[in-house]
């Protein structure tokens, strides 16, 4: 094929276990592997340690056809959960590192992922401040401030919020808060990958 032709020529291997790539963006034996896994009210694709490749591939690497392989998964996981979604929202970013990046991946997974479930997406949240990446601090320091996240606009029902990454889960805390004051009866979130499993615990 000529896609798998020009990875090769580029040198990109699979961005899940670092090997051939026999299909275009994902081997198939980690096509195969890919399930996501619920925890309370939660679903992600695995640890950090498992999938951190493929959040790299997609947050860095600029493989945006990963985006679709990734939400599958999680949007068959949302739907086995039984959850009442009147929309899908994701994480904002801040307008320099959107100008800078040129897309923000929590966005591009939540809109594939709100198609894939039939919903809405809406930008529902505004970022109003900068805070370092979260996986370079320490979790000690891990306190946002409440105002980190404001509502854009007026919800309704209980919605899902998206992230690549939960790393301390302070920041899906701040980006919850905000979306439940911005009028969501419940807020549930889906995630590419989870840094620490004791992030999990205060949502379960």
């Amino acid at each position: 094929m000529l896609w798998g032709f020009l990875e090769s020529l580029l040198g990109h291997t699979c961005p899940g276990c670092g090997g051939r790539l026999d299909t275009p963006l994902l081997c198939t034996a980690c096509r195969r592997d890919l399930r996501a896994f619920a925890a309370g009210e939660m679903v992600y694709l695995g640890l950090y340690g498992r999938v951190g490749g493929l959040v790299r591939a997609l947050k860095y690497g600029r493989r945006f056809g990963l985006a679709p392989i990734l939400a599958e998964p999680l949007a068959e996981a949302v739907l086995a959960q039984g959850w009442r979604l009147s929309g899908v929202t994701a994480v904002p970013t801040l307008f320099p590192r959107l100008v800078l990046r040129g897309y923000n991946p929590p966005e591009l997974l939540g809109r594939i992922l709100a198609a894939r479930l039939g919903l809405p997406y809406l930008r529902v949240l505004r970022r109003r401040r900068y805070t370092p990446s979260q996986p370079t601090r320490g979790r000690a320091r891990r306190h946002l401030p409440q105002d980190l996240f404001v509502p854009a606009l007026r919800v309704e029902g209980d919605w899902l919020l998206v992230d690549d990454v939960l790393t301390s889960g302070a920041t899906f805390l701040r980006a919850r808060e905000a979306l439940l004051r911005a009028g969501a009866g419940r807020v549930y979130g889906a995630f590419l990958a989870v840094r620490d499993p004791g992030a999990l615990g205060p949502y379960r």
